[in-house]
């Protein structure tokens, strides 16, 4: 299907790369994208990938706006404090891009609701804060072959990288478990500078860019890691696959979903 005028006009920018143009701006519009997580790293990611064009956006999240999420959660503004986030993300991707389709999930994502919830979309963004979600998106995706990115943020420092099937390890391949409990501390107890949710969850964003359009190079077998203070980018080679992970390796333990004891939100 051609593009409109309308859409030539917004995605003009898209389309003079040379990396995206018509076509890919036509594989962005065709595409499917979920967030887990309308908070500080959904928020960015949400807002771009509306704005490039990704036709179908799903936001995965059980809370609602609070006067405190809006230092970092710039989807949200002072009047949706009380409204469900997926409600107000929704409305402010629908007035940014009305060629969007938005789908919401205003609850909590577990074990038993995850498969079905991924099922239908391209490409996984993990905007969790806290470790049992992160593990349960990983174990979702590598048992439901479904690339996604993973990111946190804490303090003044951010890492992410990207999973694909057959293409690099998974998260468990490097945390193989959820650290004890109290063992780091959580954003509510450490705080986080807000842009660094800006920085890392635009960079989300550009990874599912980047898969859809098989442009560039995915973070497949590597971890970046950003000091704001510093500014400081460090890129951490990861192993291109780990034989004993217990998910994705030789012999997996792990052959079912299931919900970790609940943890803090961390950087992991």
């Amino acid at each position: 299907m051609a593009l409109t005028d309308e859409q030539l006009e917004r995605y003009s920018r898209h389309i003079t790369l040379k990396e995206i143009g018509v076509r890919g701006q036509k594989k962005l519009l065709a595409a499917k994208v979920l967030i887990i997580g309308a908070g500080g790293l959904g928020a960015p990611a949400a807002m771009y990938l509306a704005a490039a064009g990704v036709g179908t956006i799903g936001i995965a999240d059980c809370d609602n706006v609070e006067l405190s999420n809006l230092q970092r959660q710039i989807i949200h503004i002072t009047d949706d404090v009380g409204k469900s986030k997926v409600q107000s993300a929704a409305e402010t991707l629908k007035a940014l891009n009305p060629d969007v389709e938005v789908i919401t999930y205003h609850e909590y994502v577990n074990s038993k609701n995850i498969a079905a919830m991924i099922a239908d979309y391209d490409f996984i963004i993990d905007g969790a804060d806290n470790f049992p979600t992160k593990f349960l998106i990983n174990d979702a995706c590598v048992l439901g072959r479904k690339p996604f990115c993973h990111a946190g943020i804490l303090r003044f420092e951010g890492q992410l990288m990207t999973y694909v099937p057959d293409k690099g390890p998974c998260y468990r391949c490097i945390f193989e478990a959820p650290p004890p409990k109290d063992a780091v501390p959580s954003c509510r107890e450490a705080g986080v500078i807000g842009a660094m949710a800006g920085i890392i969850g635009s960079m989300q964003a550009l990874e599912a860019v980047k898969y859809i359009t098989g442009q560039g190079e995915l973070l497949t077998g590597s971890m970046l890691i950003f000091d704001g203070l510093k500014m400081e980018w460090r890129k951490v080679k990861l192993p291109k696959r780990v034989p004993s992970c217990p998910i994705c390796g030789d012999t997996p333990t792990i052959t079912e979903l299931f919900d970790e004891e609940q943890q803090a939100c961390s950087l992991l």
